[in-house]
């Protein structure tokens, strides 16, 4: 009796475990959600030495980008691709949504529909430490650097005549053309400025918001697409209205 008792209990338990073993290895089946992004862009996406919040990405929106998923039933996935052709892949429906630090702006607006905002931002200048420039009057006849189609490039621009710049397809390519001395500036977003700045000796940053009007982050889908964008907004103003987001910046701001 004691025999038999004894091979039911390890039957069992082959069992649970050959159970367990499945649930871990289940397909995830549910329908995929795709968030176009530029993964160069720390501390909002990157591609982190080890595995990312989804897949080989990590950051403060691919972190929200997996909890739109889960929270609606999907499963999120990444589509990485330069900056200036997230709203062309969102337009010819290769991703259904766009998170990357994107700035609502009434240009932006007039080709995709936006979420709720969900981050504050503001331009800012990096520069060496031994530097002279003090505000964005000071970049006049400078060599500035900004990245292709973000807001800095957009702000230099509105500063008018002798401020001319190179355009860079990432951060990373700016940063290295600052450190280099081969351009004196780099404008580009606060958050990811600060965490330049943190991680490179020899780098300050200058803040004029005189020159540089405050900005927001929103979430693009293709125009029409209501039904998406009602989802993300729940979410969104979910993750707002419980500090998820106020903490995920904190956290991504002091880590990568």
């Amino acid at each position: 009796m004691k025999k038999l008792a004894r091979i039911l209990l390890l039957a069992v338990a082959a069992m649970l475990l050959v159970s367990a073993f499945a649930a871990c290895t289940a397909p995830d089946n549910r329908p995929t959600l795709k968030f176009g992004t530029n993964a160069e862009f720390a501390p909002f996406e990157f591609v982190p030495g080890g595995k990312g919040v989804i897949g080989e990405f990590d950051g403060i929106d691919i972190a929200i980008a997996k909890q739109i998923g889960d929270e609606n039933g999907y499963k999120a996935e990444i589509v990485n691709m330069g900056f200036d052709s997230l709203i062309l892949a969102l337009e010819n429906g290769q991703v259904d949504a766009v998170i990357a630090g994107m700035t609502i702006t009434p240009e932006k607006e007039e080709e995709v529909d936006f979420s709720i905002p969900y981050f504050n931002a503001t331009q800012v200048m990096i520069v060496r430490e031994d530097s002279t420039i003090a505000k964005a009057e000071d970049m006049k006849g400078q060599r500035i650097a900004v990245i292709q189609g973000y807001t800095g490039q957009t702000a230099v621009d509105k500063l008018g005549e002798g401020y001319s710049y190179e355009a860079f397809k990432n951060g990373p390519d700016a940063m290295l053309e600052l450190k280099n001395n081969k351009c004196d500036v780099v404008v580009i977003d606060s958050i990811t400025a600060y965490k330049y700045v943190a991680e490179t000796d020899g780098l300050k940053i200058v803040v004029d918001n005189n020159a540089f009007e405050g900005e927001q982050y929103g979430i693009a889908v293709k125009e029409g697409n209501t039904e998406l964008l009602n989802k993300i907004n729940a979410s969104l103003q979910k993750m707002l209205d419980d500090g998820t987001i106020d903490r995920l910046a904190a956290q991504y701001a002091e880590e990568e």
